[in-house]
């Protein structure tokens, strides 16, 4: 792609030829490439340049002064375009050319990409990991806490289960410890009264 920019060399109009050297200046400075083309001294250019600028952007009486821009047949503008472009960091755009890397028009419009897309830093760390830091929807915690709530409410149940039946273990134990005390006893009385039974047998014999 060639940009074009037509130049009057000739002009005696002094704003003219500030317009055209502002123009120049800022290309250079930016190493684009342009040529410029003298529509003072070549008719063909004069003529081409007065049949491509488009109709909108032409003066009320038709004829368009330099510095005129185009690249290849696409027309860009005029100076006051050229110089809103400039103040907007847009001069790359403006000429239909691809910013080059590093520069404040193409940080612009990695911004500005950036912004139309969106981003799921939220979503994701630095390494690609799923951020455990991403907030929980709260029907979502709350539905957590119930269910932790409903385990803690069962194992309580469980202990209480398990309290009641060792409750009941204790009891059975007592009472079997207390059958055998009465067996015990009620043996012990069974001997003694054995035991009498054979003294007063006894006793009944000597005295015979």
């Amino acid at each position: 792609m060639v940009i074009k920019v037509f130049l009057a060399s000739s002009s005696g109009s002094t704003a003219i030829k500030k317009k055209q050297q502002d123009v120049v200046a800022f290309l250079e400075a930016l190493k684009v490439d342009y040529t410029p083309l003298d529509i003072a001294c070549n008719e063909e250019n004069r003529m081409w340049m007065r049949k491509n600028v488009p109709e909108e952007n032409k003066p009320a009486n038709g004829i368009p002064l330099p510095p005129q821009i185009f690249n290849e047949e696409s027309y860009c503008g005029d100076y006051d375009t050229f110089f809103n472009a400039k103040e907007d960091n847009s001069v790359y755009s403006f000429l239909g050319l691809p910013p080059p890397p590093g520069s404040k028009e193409a940080l612009q419009a990695d911004r500005a990409h950036i912004v139309e897309n969106g981003t799921h830093t939220e979503e994701t760390n630095a390494e690609g990991n799923v951020d455990e830091s991403t907030e929980v929807p709260m029907t979502e915690r709350n539905g957590e806490a119930h269910a932790e709530k409903e385990q803690a409410q069962a194992a309580d149940g469980q202990e209480e289960d398990g309290g009641d039946a060792d409750d009941e273990e204790d009891e059975v134990a007592e009472d079997e410890e207390e059958a055998v005390e009465e067996t015990d006893e009620q043996a012990h009385a069974e001997e003694d009264e054995e035991q009498e039974e054979e003294d007063l047998q006894s006793e009944v014999t000597v005295h015979r």
